[in-house]
């Protein structure tokens, strides 16, 4: 119901130059503006769309509008090189239409393939590799970048690194928290992001909320950042 009423919407979290702490673009993130409950968060539903495979539609709807509304926010602030991210669940890379959607909705758009970026976890690789791979092969050849969404969550198994087109790996929320009190965690953010840059891949640290954690980024080298200590999600007009 939520679908044909259209009660969805999307939020925007700026993504940040790490070392300038200038605005690099930002991640469409889904929410349900339900009639009677509210904003509802996508923790409280999207379980259920994958399990309904729902998720297809609903994934098709945030490709539209975020690539809609990364346009207009491109022709409004020119100067400013604004990249989208949009994450892909695995249900979708099961879609026939996934490739066409995409290259339809860049057409229509006339937004740049290179300004998009694809975020999938570790596990969407896994549950299918070859179905996957073969899917990832197709986006990057529009120009789009591909980014390896929760890195350190899933299976870890680092071999489709160097199988993947991929382009950026984003560093997990849990292990961002406590670099500044456990020194696993800062060590293996350390790891991750020299890892990264010696296969040639950029790295985007999740889930910054402190002053500190940012000097810690700022040092090891990570190339972006993203959370609360910049800004919460944000409905469309609060962003602009």
């Amino acid at each position: 119901r939520a679908i044909e009423e259209d009660e969805f919407l999307l939020y925007y979290q700026p993504v940040m130059n790490a070392e300038s702490e200038k605005l690099s673009g930002f991640e469409a993130l889904i929410r349900w503006q339900h009639p009677r409950r509210g904003i509802v968060p996508p923790g409280d539903f999207i379980a259920i769309a994958e399990e309904t495979r729902l998720i297809i539609p609903i994934g098709r709807w945030v490709i539209r509008e975020a690539c809609k509304q990364a346009r207009i926010w491109q022709r409004a602030f020119p100067k400013l090189e604004l990249n989208i991210s949009v994450n892909i669940a695995p249900q979708q890379f099961t879609d026939p239409n996934l490739i066409d959607d995409i290259r339809d909705v860049l057409e229509k758009t006339k937004l740049p393939g290179q300004r998009l970026k694809v975020e999938i976890t570790e596990s969407a690789i896994m549950e299918n590799p070859h179905e996957v791979a073969q899917r990832l092969n197709q986006i990057r050849e529009m120009g789009v970048q591909l980014h390896v969404d929760d890195f350190g969550t899933g299976y870890s198994a680092l071999s489709y690194l160097k199988s993947y087109p991929f382009d950026t790996l984003k560093i997990d929320k849990s292990f961002v928290q406590d670099v500044m009190k456990e020194r696993e965690d800062a060590s293996l953010v350390k790891a991750i992001i020299n890892m990264a840059h010696s296969l040639g891949l950029s790295v985007i640290a999740e889930g910054v909320e402190e002053e500190a954690q940012t000097h810690f980024l700022q040092q090891e080298g990570c190339d972006y950042s993203q959370g609360y200590f910049y800004s919460r999600p944000m409905p469309e007009n609060e962003f602009q």
